[in-house]
């Protein structure tokens, strides 16, 4: 039975939705105001966007995002890394040298390679719904050729699996990596007090946001200690000693990562809880993008689905539980399950160097990758 142990960082609320984190009788009544800290304003001093280890160009700049290009060459199926839109930058999918995910596909030849880096939402974008970003998403395919395939992480996991099941011929392969899919399949801390808190709470927080979700507000409420050293070797694996200039190094890369947030859209913010956790719409059948109702049955592309065991945010079995809703023939899926926690998934050097080369050779036509793992 899963039990989200937060061994590896015990504090992950910062991964989005951080509100979530908190039971309901935390969240109730005059304490909405003093999450946000109001004094009036709705604006908070963020710190600095942390530099990406490896050197990109910037393919397109859209209002959600900016199309980062990582490629060495412009053949073969572009791979499209659709990194997390949760309360930190898409920068952790790159975050230092040995601990890049960016890095770990290139070296074993997705040398075609290209990553959403979703844009902080200003006062400008407040308005921007799901259809926002899967349009955009759409446009940024279509820039690559109109067909690629798609890594999923986190919350980037649902919105690649959306996209595939609107627009099936425009995926080749399909990788899911720590997304929640079928919130009803198992409980996790997110969705259960997802489910126990009352959707006003939600909105309370976007309209104290003033129509946004403030990542500096929930980060200086949520988290107010600092990373130690024991959290950043819990979470990174990496054999470099704490004591050493090296692992300096890393846990500075990490904090600067974690002190940088991004805000995000307030409708997009409820469209995803009500809808995505509460409403469980997208495996239920019922979710509609586009103008048109998302069956999953449509997505008949090859999968390879990613869990973590120790996820202190998405039960392994939420992610899982996708090979009952799709098309694809089992023969086609592969499933995995993984040591770890959530962000373990993309940034131990353990599962850099072992389990996303099986990933990346998956995806660049090898045989069956893995065995599969129930």
């Amino acid at each position: 039975m899963y039990q989200p142990t937060g061994r590896q960082f015990p504090h992950l609320a910062f991964f989005w939705p951080a509100l979530a984190a908190a039971s309901a009788s935390e969240i109730a009544g005059s304490f909405a105001a003093q999450f946000i800290g109001l004094t009036g304003a709705t604006e908070f001093a963020a710190a600095h966007e942390p530099d990406w280890a490896t050197p990109s160009t910037i393919a397109l700049e859209l209002k959600t995002m900016r199309l980062r290009d990582f490629s060495t060459t412009r053949h073969g199926v572009p791979t499209l890394l659709c990194a997390p839109y949760a309360l930190h930058g898409a920068g952790v999918v790159d975050l230092a040298p040995g601990h890049s995910l960016v890095g770990a596909l290139r070296a074993r030849g997705l040398s075609h390679l290209y990553v959403t880096h979703w844009r902080s939402a200003d006062a400008a974008m407040r308005l921007l719904t799901i259809d926002d970003y899967l349009a955009e998403l759409n446009v940024a395919v279509d820039h690559l050729g109109g067909r690629a395939d798609l890594i999923g992480l986190c919350q980037g996991g649902w919105l690649s699996l959306l996209y595939a099941a609107r627009f099936p011929a425009k995926v080749g392969k399909l990788v899911l990596a720590g997304a929640p899919i079928d919130i009803a399949a198992a409980p996790s801390g997110l969705s259960t007090i997802t489910d126990n808190t009352p959707l006003s709470l939600f909105g309370d927080l976007v309209r104290l946001g003033g129509g946004r979700v403030l990542g500096q507000a929930v980060q200086k409420f949520w988290m107010p200690e600092a990373v130690t050293d024991e959290m950043v070797q819990n979470v990174l694996q990496t054999r470099e000693p704490v004591d050493s200039e090296a692992f300096a190094d890393l846990a500075e890369c990490f904090r600067a990562w974690h002190e940088y947030t991004v805000d995000l859209p307030g409708p997009y913010y409820l469209e995803v809880i009500e809808k995505l956790y509460k409403g469980n719409a997208l495996a239920a059948g019922t979710f509609t993008a586009l103008g048109q109702r998302i069956d999953l049955s449509a997505v008949q592309t090859p999968l390879y689905l990613l869990a973590a065991q120790d996820d202190e945010l998405i039960a392994p079995d939420q992610l899982l539980a996708t090979r009952d809703l799709i098309g694809t023939p089992r023969q086609n899926i592969h499933a995995e399950t993984v040591e770890g926690g959530h962000l373990g998934l993309f940034l131990s050097a353990r599962n850099l160097a072992t389990v996303w080369p099986r990933v990346a050779h998956w995806l660049a036509g090898g045989e069956r990758a893995a065995v599969l793992r129930h």
